[in-house]
């Protein structure tokens, strides 16, 4: 008897497995189409009067990669964007190891950034690498490090409704000016095999004389999607864009027990169905109608060789993101 039950275990977490996969394969293809359907029908308006910045600095504060051996580095991104009104926080990366202080308190003291003179939070989407670490999106809140501190009056943009101690943040699920010239872009879903529909929005700032520069966080909501946003809300063109689209063609940058995690979650393919190089070079061909005169594609959810193929499709346009290094736009 004890034999025919050992025997039937493993028979009934197979059968639970295949049932499982079943379940979530029915539940992303139907979601697939749902977002496909969102995306149809959904219409903006052309921002009016947003004015524009005559500079932009985009100064990384956390990515995958460092300039200098005293900044820290993770698969997580945050971004301090600087424009001639504005001091925004875009993003606050990971913090995957628990750290006090984070990745990112300990960059921005390397790097001379006041966390007061900040006056705006912008979150990109609700995932660990960009809101502080599992508890945070568990709990759809964010965290500069371990624990939350007193952010006083900032204003926060989040892409669905989250919390913060003393804040009310901003649920930006449609297009929200900021300050003269930057704007959030509003959300746009992507359905994803294991988190569900997950919006994301981004960042576009309009730089005077050339045009509107999307800041990214992973670039779930696609780069065709993104694109035609922009186009949906500025009479301006796309002048760059930066951050981060999600293109794991080898491993990409996080493993846990082994598994490489960004090449199994987040791409919008099911787990057996990876990016591959001919979807990084469709992009590629999209992103070259508009003429960007800027790219750069972060390293924290993109592989060597997807950053390799950009570079050389962009080679004048094309920079590098590293913490610390500034990205400036502008006279």
């Amino acid at each position: 008897m004890i034999k025919k039950i050992l025997l039937f275990i493993p028979i009934f977490l197979i059968l639970c497995i295949c049932l499982a996969l079943i379940y979530f394969y029915l539940d992303f293809t139907f979601g697939g189409q749902r977002v496909d359907s969102f995306c149809r029908d959904s219409t903006v308006s052309k921002i009016k009067n947003l004015g524009a910045t005559k500079t932009l600095e985009i100064l990384p504060l956390v990515d995958w990669h460092a300039d200098g051996n005293d900044l820290k580095h993770e698969a997580g991104v945050s971004y301090l964007i600087k424009t001639d009104e504005s001091l925004i926080l875009f993003d606050v990366g990971m913090n995957g190891k628990k750290e006090d202080p984070s990745p990112l308190l300990h960059n921005m003291k390397k790097l001379g950034v006041e966390l007061d003179k900040v006056s705006v939070i912008v979150i990109s989407h609700n995932h660990v690498d960009h809101v502080g670490g599992f508890k945070w999106s568990k709990e759809k809140s964010f965290s500069l490090t371990t624990n939350q501190a007193d952010l006083g009056a900032k204003r926060v943009y989040t892409p669905v409704p989250m919390t913060y101690p003393g804040l009310k943040p901003v649920y930006a699920d449609n297009p929200a000016i900021i300050s003269k010239g930057v704007v959030t872009t509003g959300t746009i879903p992507r359905y994803l095999f294991f988190s569900g529909w997950t919006p994301e929005q981004a960042l576009a700032i309009n730089v005077e004389g050339k045009g509107v520069v999307l800041v990214v966080g992973c670039g779930h909501q696609t780069l065709p999607r993104l694109i035609k946003r922009a186009q949906g809300l500025f009479n301006e063109p796309i002048y760059g864009i930066v951050g981060g689209l999600h293109y794991p063609v080898t491993e990409g940058r996080s493993k846990l027990l082994g598994i490489p995690i960004q090449k199994i979650y987040g791409t919008g393919k099911p787990p057996w169905s990876f990016i591959t190089m001919e979807d990084v070079n469709r992009n590629i061909e999209v992103l070259k109608k508009v003429k960007p005169e800027i790219v750069a594609l972060s390293p924290h959810d993109s592989c060597d060789v997807s950053i390799d193929a950009f570079r050389k499709a962009f080679p004048s346009a094309y920079r590098d993101i590293k913490v610390g290094e500034n990205i400036i736009i502008g006279r």
